[in-house]
This record gives structure tokens, sequence and C-alpha cells, in this order.
């Protein structure tokens, strides 16, 4: 599984990419996080509003940061 975090690097983002490193430790699985802070990159997957989180290429959500219980589901648990 590949989820990405994307944003620019503001708190919020930083926030996000917590949130999803604790949630895949939580959920026990094996994930690669990627941190993305290429605006050309996010437009390309469609992302205009950060933060984002695409998991294994679509995304779940944008423009703010999911809860650890919206993470869990996305992550099958």
């Amino acid at each position: 599984m590949e989820i990405k975090v994307l944003g620019p690097g503001c708190p919020k983002c930083a926030e996000a990419e917590k949130l999803v490193r604790e949630a895949v430790a939580e959920a026990g699985i094996e994930a690669q996080v990627v941190k993305v802070s290429d605006f050309q990159e996010m437009a390309a997957l469609g992302v205009f509003a950060t933060p984002a989180i695409v998991v294994d290429g679509a995304v779940k959500c944008s423009g703010k940061v999911p809860s650890k219980k919206e993470l869990l589901a996305w992550l099958g648990k």
C-alpha cells in the first residue's frame, strides 16, 4: 500500500502526515508513506487544496486533516 500526504509543509500538513503514520502503525499494516510537496505532482493527482491524502492512487481527502477514524477506515481497519 502506498499513502501519499500532499502539502507544502504547513503545520496542518505535518499534522496529517503524523496522523497517517500513527494510523498505519495502529493498523499494523505494511504501507509506504510518502510526503509530496511538489505542486505539479499534486495538480497531476487533481489536488488543489492541502493537506490531502492519497491511498493507492485514490484521493481520499483534500483541504482538511482527516480524523484517525477516517484514516483507519481507508486502511481497511
